[in-house]
């Protein structure tokens, strides 16, 4: 017997749906950062095991959106239910509400949905218990399961639980597969990480990369060296600036971190170039968001 199914992660910004899905497949997949939004689009991750093919989406979180691009974003969100086999809602411990809209689309789903209460490691047993109390008033899943993604507490108490709400067929993909993105997209997610990390206020929710160039460049070495040419598009001429640095040094270590995380990702040297253009309110501009593959 066989066990292949789509599950949707879905949940507030900053619960840990990006960890928990880099902790079911075991590699880091989805960008994790300590700042709110941190997931755009669906990042499909794949989790292969002996008798089982879970495809994972991971979704940003949700919010009330204040302009096109998070418009885009929860579209994302909805996508996730339209062929889910499951949906599994992450919480965690230190939540005061869940989005209201999102509940009351769990609510009238009739996919199956069960819930998992995140980072338990961060109060005490009386806290937890409450908080599952809650949650079964308020939404009433097939399951709760608490957990610690980033600990690895419950992770695979959870994976099994999943599995038996999961139809038997064959595998979607390759067994061998963790995503069915490209390297490109995975590619721009690393540089975008560490913008995230290094910049503060608006910078990480300004920019878009693009990667125009992934091939393999011989000419550089003896050795093959992958050659990536990125573009980090920014909303405003002021945040070129800020990102850029005085004298480029900002960006030359973004980029540094970047590269190295690159190489460690694709296990071969990396030639990364990486150049910062402006294109104007992009965020609110249809066109360019579908460029970018938002619509």
């Amino acid at each position: 017997m066989f066990k292949a199914g789509w599950v949707s992660i879905v949940g507030n910004p900053n619960v840990g749906k990006s960890t928990l899905v880099n902790a079911f497949i075991g590699e880091k997949l989805s960008i994790v950062t300590h700042k709110p939004q941190t997931t755009r689009r669906l990042i499909t991750a794949i989790a292969n095991g002996s008798g089982y093919q879970i495809v994972f989406s991971d979704t940003p979180g949700v919010i009330k959106p204040h302009y096109k691009m998070q418009e885009a974003m929860m579209k994302f969100v909805g996508e996730a239910f339209e062929d889910a086999d499951l949906i599994l809602l992450l919480t965690d411990v230190t939540e005061s509400e869940i989005q209201p809209g999102l509940i009351s689309r769990l609510k009238k789903t009739k996919i199956p949905v069960i819930a998992a209460l995140n980072k338990i490691d961060l109060e005490n047993q009386e806290t937890v218990t409450k908080k599952i109390a809650e949650l079964e008033t308020l939404l009433n899943p097939k399951e709760i399961i608490p957990i610690s993604a980033l600990h690895g507490f419950g992770v695979e108490a959870l994976k099994r639980i999943i599995l038996n709400y999961l139809p038997e067929g064959e595998p979607y993909f390759d067994t061998e597969q963790l995503s069915n993105l490209s390297e490109r997209f995975f590619a721009a997610e690393i540089l975008r990480e560490q913008i995230m990390l290094h910049y503060k206020q608006e910078i990480p929710y300004s920019v878009e990369v693009v990667i125009e160039e992934f091939k393999e460049s011989p000419e550089f070495s003896k050795k093959d060296i992958i050659h990536i040419r990125a573009v980090i598009y920014v909303n405003r001429q002021s945040q070129k600036g800020i990102l850029i640095g005085k004298g480029g040094i900002a960006l030359k270590r973004t980029a540094t971190e970047a590269r190295k995380n690159l190489e460690k990702w694709l296990d071969n040297k990396v030639f990364l170039e990486v150049f910062v253009k402006v294109k104007k309110d992009w965020r609110e501009d249809e066109r360019q968001l579908k460029n970018f593959g938002y619509l």
